[in-house]
């Protein structure tokens, strides 16, 4: 399944929190229009590095899919990111 959503939580001790929802099954309308593009570099790229063409597209697709679940926090001086992809 690809990521449909992710969450960015931001709290400050001393100043405002935020929660932002970003969509991102809205990205998929426009990476399909640059599809035709980004697989034409990959082709070039993969030819000159002598790498699988399709290995490099089953990868990336294995990598894509594998980000639902990812939970980020990072925590500094009493800030603190939380980054989810749902």
């Amino acid at each position: 399944m690809t990521p449909n959503l992710a969450i960015v939580h931001v709290h400050y001790p001393h100043g405002p929190n935020f929660r932002l929802w970003l969509p991102l099954f809205l990205l998929w309308i426009p990476a399909i229009l640059v599809a035709p593009f980004v697989l034409l570099a990959l082709l070039i790229a993969c030819v000159l590095a002598r790498v699988p063409f399709w290995r490099s597209i089953a990868t990336f697709w294995s990598l894509l899919c594998s980000l639902p679940g990812t939970d980020v926090r990072v925590s500094t001086e009493g800030n603190h990111v939380l980054v989810r992809i749902l």
